[in-house]
């Protein structure tokens, strides 16, 4: 089941305030970007984040999934707390880089 527009709507109202935020659709599902950087894999309405260093002990408790098949676990975020989300988020951002604009061919 792929993730629903009012899903990822959700997801971003729910860290507003926090940077910039936008959201993309990649191969059916979306990938969340605070300050242009990618920070959130939405899949099947969940909310995943990458394993981290920086967020490893706030996020002791947090159940973990792959988002999809192939790709490493990640740590499922419970986008319903808000500040919570919030706090996560901003943590993971601080250490993602900018992605690098692709060279065309």
């Amino acid at each position: 089941m792929a993730t629903t527009v009012e899903y990822i709507e959700y997801v971003c109202e729910q860290i507003r305030g926090i940077g910039d935020i936008r959201y993309k659709k990649m191969f059916g599902e979306y990938m969340v970007y605070l300050n242009n950087k990618p920070v959130l894999l939405v899949c099947d309405n969940n909310v995943f984040v990458k394993k981290l260093d920086c967020i490893e002990s706030i996020m002791a408790n947090a159940d973990v999934g792959v988002p999809y098949k192939g790709a490493k676990e990640h740590y499922i975020l419970d986008i319903d707390d808000q500040e919570f989300s919030k706090k996560v988020i901003l943590e993971v951002e601080k250490v993602t880089p900018i992605p690098k604009p692709r060279k065309k061919k």
